[in-house]
């Protein structure tokens, strides 16, 4: 399936019925008194999330979205049908806002949301009725809807958010720890799109797993993949910031560590007065050495001490190929949840 991540439409509710205006015809009674029934009223938008679904690619489909009018009223006070109502699935952590960019409802943790009201079915003839006007000829409109053009946007659930340059290791590392499945090739950005995946933690525990698009220097600024990501990486309570260690794409990875840091610190200048935002700076960092398969010991314990001067504690070094420490960092971050969710 495609992956669409913010998608702009119109919703609206539907419009009351009208009421009608109508007068018994019966033999002998050629004019009898008001019999003119309510309009129906309009139906209803709501809001229902699903957890089979992860892109919001089925809304892209149509620019408007309403639900049904209410049906006019009938004579011998017959009521008009209720319009039907307007149930729009969404995936889990849909956030609907305004085109000002407010919040109107952050479908996170919530299984329906009554979005928008129907407007009321309009009187009929016989409703005003009264001692002294025992014939009106009037009935009322039915109430207008409600619309609204609103931007719905997708944000990852997940407890661990993988983040790292380009060619990291991020997708081989997911597939290797879930079921996941993600395409996995040597040069930038072979990850297009987030990646989830379930991870077995013992017996009867397990936690999800996003795999994020790799960034880049400048990515709070929309460089390469950019802000199109990051903000997918807001739920996530805890990070795995993979580093390549090989050094085997020209660039240092203390320095990788660094820059990634700087973007993450910047995004959230950039983003603190949002309503809603989650910043990212000062999240819980696992910071994993990747493809130390490539390094001699001693290479390896020189970087692992460059990184302990800098972050103050030793990084864990593993292989997502050869599968070194991985079931280390699956117990590390299974106790690391667990911490959060206590909290």
């Amino acid at each position: 399936m495609k992956f669409i991540d913010e998608v702009k439409i119109t919703i609206a509710s539907g419009r009351g019925g009208p009421g009608c205006v109508s007068f018994r015809r019966e033999s002998g009674m050629p004019r009898g008194g008001p019999d003119g029934g309510d309009g129906g009223k309009g139906g209803d938008v709501y809001i229902r999330t699903s957890r089979h679904i992860n892109s919001l690619v089925d809304l892209r489909q149509n620019k408007r979205y309403a639900a049904q009018n209410g049906e006019m009223g009938f004579g011998r006070q017959k009521a008009g049908h209720d319009g039907e109502d307007l149930v729009m699935i969404v995936p889990e952590g849909t956030i609907i806002r305004n085109l000002e960019g407010e919040i109107i409802v952050d479908m996170t943790g919530i299984d329906e949301h009554l979005l928008l009201k129907g407007g009321r079915g309009g009187k009929g003839n016989e409703f005003f009725k009264t001692s002294v006007n025992q014939a009106p000829e009037h009935a009322q409109p039915g109430e207008e809807g409600e619309e609204i053009e609103v931007k719905l946007e997708l944000k990852l659930i997940a407890d661990v958010g993988i983040i790292g340059f380009p060619n990291a290791g991020k997708s081989t590392l997911i597939s290797r720890i879930s079921a996941a499945k993600p395409k996995i090739a040597d040069y930038p950005f072979t990850t297009l799109t987030p990646n989830l995946g379930v991870v077995k933690a013992g017996d009867y525990s397990s936690f999800v797993v996003a795999d994020i698009p790799g960034l880049v220097k400048g990515a709070h600024e929309g460089v390469g993949l950019g802000i199109q990501f990051l903000k997918h990486v807001e739920r996530t309570r805890v990070f795995i910031h993979l580093v390549d260690a090989s050094g085997m794409s020209g660039r240092d990875p203390l320095q990788d560590y660094e820059d990634i840091n700087f973007e993450l610190k910047m995004y959230d200048e950039n983003n603190q007065d949002k309503e809603g935002f989650f910043p990212l700076s000062t999240r819980p960092q696992f910071v994993v050495l990747n493809k130390i398969d490539t390094l001699s010991t001693d290479q390896l314990q020189k970087l692992i001490n460059s990184f302990k001067k800098v972050t103050g504690t030793a990084p864990l070094a593993i292989s997502a190929v050869t599968g070194k420490n991985i079931n280390e960092l699956v117990i590390e971050l299974g106790r690391q949840i667990l911490k959060e969710e206590e909290e």
